[in-house]
């Protein structure tokens, strides 16, 4: 399926190509970078040649502009639903409490799930063989007046799998009761915080509605945003998926000079299904989360910081 050829609005006095991505996703871009001095309505991706276009746009250097509504495009094309559904959760969430917008991200999920995308996706992705990890998944400990909570899978490159989520959702449930209320540090071992979920679990859920139960009620995104500024996450190296949208509901999220963020799901006929369509957007609005997502593309650190997906940057805590 090919973008509608784009056409030419007015929009806020300047001019505005709009592409209609598979007949579901807005893209509005500001050829000239002129900032267009806000952010115009009904618009699910911004996009504008202006440097360090200020939010909700997304910055693209002129030269590579057609190159990447190109990209978008197909991206849209090849798994038009999910795109569809992820412009739309992001749209109805932005309207909703944080735990309501949870409940709409799990709903859209498991409908997913169910679809012809994700299976055409699973057939074309096998489930690997290996050992099952030893020991436990999370690591709790205190340090130095810190309650720190630690991805532990570190073979696995912190895959969060089934176990590892419930083990994450017991030790946030333990600081939440803490009698010590210190503050909670979520962080992960080895060489990546988290690669996202465990791609081998992905479809063995036989009942998505059960799924979306156990999805509502065992969300660590949920618990670590309910610590209020009790709650940051230290990030390194890959945050895929998972790995970032569930410190992106820490009240403060700081990453070492190597870190990096990307949302993969929906070229697998998925949306983020860890709480990142409430916790990204809050941080860098809709826009720029739905153009993550679409695009798949990695996020660099500088990027991360300058939209406010993560708060600081070094190698110190």
């Amino acid at each position: 399926m090919d973008a509608v050829p784009p056409t030419q609005e007015a929009v806020a006095g300047d001019g505005l190509q709009v592409f209609d991505l598979a007949g579901a996703i807005r893209v509005g871009v500001d050829v000239h970078g002129a900032g267009m001095g806000g952010a115009p309505d009904g618009f699910d991706i911004l996009l504008s040649t202006a440097p360090a276009a200020p939010r909700p746009w997304v910055s693209v250097a002129a030269a590579q502009l057609d190159d990447l509504v190109a990209e978008l495009a197909a991206a849209a094309a090849r798994t038009p639903v999910a795109a569809a559904v992820m412009a739309q959760v992001l749209r109805l969430g932005a309207g909703l409490a944080f735990n309501e917008a949870l409940i709409l991200e799990s709903l859209a999920y498991s409908t997913l799930l169910a679809g012809a995308e994700f299976r055409a996706w699973r057939a074309g992705t096998p489930v690997r063989t290996r050992a099952p990890s030893e020991g436990p998944r999370v690591r709790l400990a205190r340090e130095d007046g810190v309650l720190v909570v630690a991805f532990a899978r570190s073979e696995a490159r912190n895959a969060v799998d089934a176990a590892m989520r419930d083990e994450l959702v017991e030790a946030l449930a333990f600081a939440a009761v803490d009698p010590e209320q210190t503050p909670v540090l979520l962080t992960g071992d080895g060489p990546s915080f988290s690669a996202g979920g465990d791609l081998d679990e992905f479809g063995k859920a036989t009942d998505p509605a059960a799924a979306h139960t156990i999805r509502v009620a065992q969300s660590p995104t949920r618990l670590l945003r309910e610590l209020g500024q009790r709650g940051s996450a230290r990030v390194h190296g890959a945050c895929i998926g998972a790995g970032i949208e569930i410190p992106a509901a820490a009240a403060r999220v700081t990453a070492t000079p190597d870190a990096w963020f990307r949302l993969p799901e929906v070229a697998m006929g998925l949306i983020p299904g860890a709480g990142g369509t409430a916790s990204i957007p809050r941080r860098i609005g809709r826009e720029r989360t739905c153009f993550m997502a679409l695009s798949g593309r990695a996020i660099d650190v500088s990027t991360a910081l300058a939209w406010g997906l993560v708060d600081a940057v070094g190698d110190a805590p």
